[in-house]
């Protein structure tokens, strides 16, 4: 069923909120990756208010999907999305990477309810998930398992592993979603080592796959909702995403990769988020 104009603006509220909140995060741990989460935004906006079976009130629900976060340094966009769906307090959001704090630079499953998996070395969360979704299957269970990986981690020699293992099983039940954004810590990934063409690679190792804009929800939303209709495929959705997306003057810039905002940035970018999202900047201190 198509969304409504007033579910894509709560989306597109949510995704908002959801930059604001990685933005003051980063600048209260003073590390941490910026240009990521922020391009995440709008697909986690829809994984955890439309898309997810999910119970923030019984992370683990047996009934509820997965979601494996294999680009693990992106979690700031996982955590805020969290916090705004009820998993703990937004303000818990100010203890990222600080000592003891169940927010960790990278996620650990054992800290936080919510969390599927550990992740942090780059290529292993396909591999995960490709095994979740083949134990459910096992078991004959109905839940989705969804895995979001970065493009700079298809360097990988494991990642392609998964996409065979995948492709043999017919691991229908399993959505990979690449967030194709052209950039990884040392430059420009068709730079620093060519990744096309993506969509024909998982195609030729037996997945369905699907490219559109990562920053549209309703196109991304609508690729989600074709991938549960293809039969004994896995599919691959290549989200084409903006890093740094809502800062204008950070966007594309490979080096925010791995660079957290300062407080002064910090301000500004808030104001510009703000402002691109319709409404009146006010204080930002």
């Amino acid at each position: 069923m198509a969304l409504t104009d007033t579910e894509v603006s709560m989306l597109e509220k949510k995704a908002e909120e959801i930059r604001e909140t990685i933005v003051t995060m980063l600048v209260a741990a003073g590390s941490g990756h910026t240009a990521g989460p922020l391009g995440l935004a709008d697909i986690f906006s829809a994984f955890y208010f439309h898309i997810l079976n999910h119970d923030p009130r019984n992370p683990d629900w047996e009934e509820r999907d997965r979601l494996i976060l294999s680009n693990g340094h992106t979690v700031p966009v996982r955590y805020a999305a969290m916090a705004h769906a009820g998993y703990f307090p937004v303000a818990e959001c100010l203890t990222l990477r600080k000592f003891g704090s169940r927010l960790q630079g990278h996620p650990e499953r054992l800290r936080l309810p919510g969390l599927e998996t550990t992740s942090g070395p780059l290529g292993e969360g396909l591999s995960q998930a490709a095994g979740i979704a083949h134990a459910l299957r096992m078991d004959d269970k109905k839940n989705r398992v969804y895995c979001m990986m970065s493009d700079g981690e298809q360097e990988e020699g494991n990642t392609w592993e998964a996409a065979m293992f995948a492709g043999k099983y017919k691991l229908s039940n399993l959505t990979a979603v690449m967030d194709r954004n052209n950039i990884q810590i040392d430059g420009m990934t068709e730079e620093v080592m060519p990744l096309e063409p993506l969509a024909d690679k998982y195609r030729a190792f037996n997945w369905h796959v699907l490219e559109v804009n990562g920053n549209d929800i309703t196109a991304f939303i609508e690729a989600v909702e074709e991938a549960k209709a293809i039969y004994e495929k896995p599919t691959l959705i290549v989200a084409h995403t903006i890093p740094g997306k809502g800062v204008p003057e950070i966007e594309f810039d490979y080096r925010w990769h791995g660079k957290p905002p300062t407080q002064e940035e910090g301000k500004r970018f808030l104001k510009e988020i703000r402002t691109l999202g319709g409404r009146v900047p006010g204080d930002y201190a």
